[in-house]
């Protein structure tokens, strides 16, 4: 088997750049946000599956696996991982682009939710997504706990998520999840094309750390908040999502019935809080 170089998180091109002043049209090199596709496999015994292919940015694919398979419900905890690793095709060159999960068990679990192989985006997530209703009957529980925040820690975070994106200064082109304790205090972020593989990385990390459940915690996303991202961070027991834009109406709807903070259009001097404000203090 002949291996390649992981594939890296930016891409140089070279590009014409108009300037106004001085009028004039130059070639230089720029750097792109790469995207690849990422197949995820499910193994348990002599069963194996393939349950979904995403579009991702190179890096923290193990995290990515994890944090799905946590998110959608097909593992509880992380002592049903026995192994994560890249994988390849018989005959074909390692590309890095397909990752192995490999449980203890000696069956794959039942899928209800991932029922045919589908393909994901960086864009829209996963399509055809469970009710939430049946979120509860997965058994997902409402957050707990008494955590709050002050409304000044909360407007400060965009800012201090901005500037911990490393790979968003090299390329412009890339979605963060940010993990922040209540005082502010960034605990990890993690970046990606996608903004749903954002969120599954920064799970799968706290998943394979042994850190969950996140509750005294709070999630800010670089985008808007979609019904995939509070789901995600509800499966995690976070207690309090912000977003820099718009949450969706599903989303609403899902932190308002699990007992979840949600703000939006987290900017300057203020912001909207559409579910469970109780946990924000006007200090």
């Amino acid at each position: 088997m002949k291996v390649s170089a992981r594939p890296r998180v930016g891409s140089k091109v070279k590009v014409r750049r108009l300037e106004v002043a001085p009028n004039q049209i130059r070639w230089i090199s720029d750097e792109l946000a790469t995207e690849e596709p990422l197949e995820l496999r499910l193994v348990a015994g002599n069963e194996h599956r393939t349950i979904a292919v995403t579009l991702r940015t190179p890096g923290n694919d193990f995290e990515l696996a994890a944090g799905f398979l946590f998110g959608e419900g097909v593992i509880q905890r992380r002592s049903e991982i026995k192994r994560i690793a890249y994988c390849v095709e018989e005959g074909q060159e390692q590309r890095y682009n397909i990752v192995s999960v490999e449980l203890r068990s000696q069956a794959l679990p039942r899928l209800p939710t991932l029922e045919r192989h589908f393909f994901t985006t960086s864009a829209c997530g996963l399509c055809g997504k469970a009710s939430i209703e049946s979120l509860s009957a997965r058994g997902l529980s409402p957050v707990s706990g008494d955590s709050t925040v002050s409304a000044k820690v909360l407007r400060e975070l965009p800012e201090k998520l901005r500037k911990a994106q490393q790979l968003f200064d090299l390329t412009g082109g890339l979605h963060a999840a940010a993990l922040f304790d209540l005082e502010g205090n960034l605990i990890a972020l993690r970046e990606d094309i996608g903004r749903h593989n954002a969120m599954d990385k920064l799970v799968g990390w706290a998943l394979l750390e042994g850190k969950l459940p996140l509750a005294p915690c709070i999630v800010v996303v670089s985008g808007r908040a979609s019904f995939e991202l509070v789901q995600k961070a509800l499966a995690a027991g976070i207690p309090i999502f912000a977003s820099v834009s718009a949450p969706s109406n599903l989303a609403v709807d899902l932190a308002a019935s699990f007992g979840m903070t949600l703000a939006g259009f987290l900017r300057g001097e203020r912001f909207n809080v559409y579910a469970h404000p109780e946990r924000i203090l006007l200090v």
